[in-house]
């Protein structure tokens, strides 16, 4: 515990300096995320220092670590105990950390049946703009007291304060995990995942790398053979899921910018410039084209969705309405009223 209060002290003693200086801070972990968003100006902040597993009972279904540990520390931990973060988190670089992992707010391709990172987050401990160590949220699934406030940081990038603490839902691992390949065309594969959907399958992953599609079934041993025979396609090699999820597949290669369009479920084959490769059973899109930003923006809108680029020079958050944006500053305001924290890394005005 005293070690525990050491590193907080450390890291509420670097906030508070800049507090009273106003001199911004780039929070930052291992820096695997660093492509997301704009670039912050400021002295940085490594909450790296601020690591280690606080608790973990596997029959409760929840883990407690600071935000520096190593996600895949984390991951080894569960793995050993038959468990997992059900959202999949791409660690997207060596030393990703479970901080970095909440501030983005990125899930892996079991999102759409497992839920994202936001859903999983039960409690954190945060330093606020108020130079000031707070506790939201609790470390059991029946606690909701503030619950709200911690799934605020979800996806915030740092913006509204130094995590310092996070409790996490976590799952059993199923018992029978299975890919399959199927050759088809990408607009056979969102008629087929729509009908799937409205079925008792247990498709816990699907994509479409533009030859074939991919699925992931997860559960049962019979319910999972039951869905192969049901389903047909080739056996194929699960490590296909690892490596969409970390962006090794060839479709990520090449120096055009990386855009990824979060789209209702049901949306249709869209006609986006450059190449696509479908995740999230067609909810999510991932391009590798050269287009302005302004058209990838609007052809997603238009679709119901939004688009982000995942990359440096480009600036890819998707512009919000004039009401969403002020409810933004206002929540910016009072979280961190001197804009100490990674100023403009979502927007220019936050």
């Amino acid at each position: 515990m005293s070690l525990d209060r050491d590193m907080s002290a450390a890291l509420l003693e670097q906030v508070c300096q800049a507090l009273e200086s106003e001199t911004p801070l780039a929070i930052q972990g291992s820096g695997s995320k660093a492509m997301l968003g704009n670039p912050v100006v400021g002295q940085v902040l490594d909450t790296r220092c601020h690591r280690g597993i606080v608790s973990y009972d596997p029959t409760e279904l929840v883990i407690t670590a600071r935000a520096g540990t190593p996600l895949q520390e984390i991951e080894a931990v569960l793995h050993q105990a038959g468990q997992m973060l059900p959202c999949e988190p791409p660690h997207l670089g060596p030393g990703a950390t479970v901080g970095g992992m909440v501030a983005a707010g990125l899930s892996g391709p079991r999102r759409p049946w497992a839920g994202s990172v936001r859903d999983y987050v039960l409690g954190t401990r945060v330093i606020t703009g108020h130079g000031t160590l707070l506790r939201f949220g609790g470390e059991v699934m029946k606690n909701v007291a503030g619950y709200d406030v911690s799934r605020l940081l979800a996806g915030s990038f740092g913006c509204l304060g130094v995590l310092t603490e996070v409790s996490l839902k976590v799952l059993p691992r199923p018992r029978q995990c299975l890919s399959l390949c199927l050759p088809m065309s990408r607009q056979q594969a969102l008629a087929e995942l729509l009908r799937w959907g409205q079925q008792p399958l247990p498709i816990s992953a699907a994509c479409h790398d533009g030859d074939a599609l991919w699925l992931r079934l997860e559960g049962g041993e019979g319910s999972v053979q039951s869905a192969r025979m049901r389903l047909g396609g080739e056996v194929a090699d699960g490590r296909f899921w690892a490596d969409l999820r970390e962006q090794r597949l060839a479709f990520f290669a090449g120096a055009e910018p990386l855009w990824r369009l979060s789209l209702p479920i049901a949306t249709g084959d869209l006609p986006l410039p450059g190449r696509q490769l479908l995740d999230w059973g067609g909810a999510q899109r991932w391009l590798k084209c050269a287009a302005d930003a302004h058209s990838i923006h609007h052809i997603a809108e238009q679709a119901g969705g939004h688009a982000t680029c995942h990359g440096t020079g480009v600036h890819g958050n998707p512009p919000l309405p004039e009401a969403l944006m002020r409810y933004h500053r206002a929540l910016k305001h009072q979280m961190d009223p001197k804009r100490v924290f990674n100023p403009g890394r979502l927007y220019p005005d936050l």
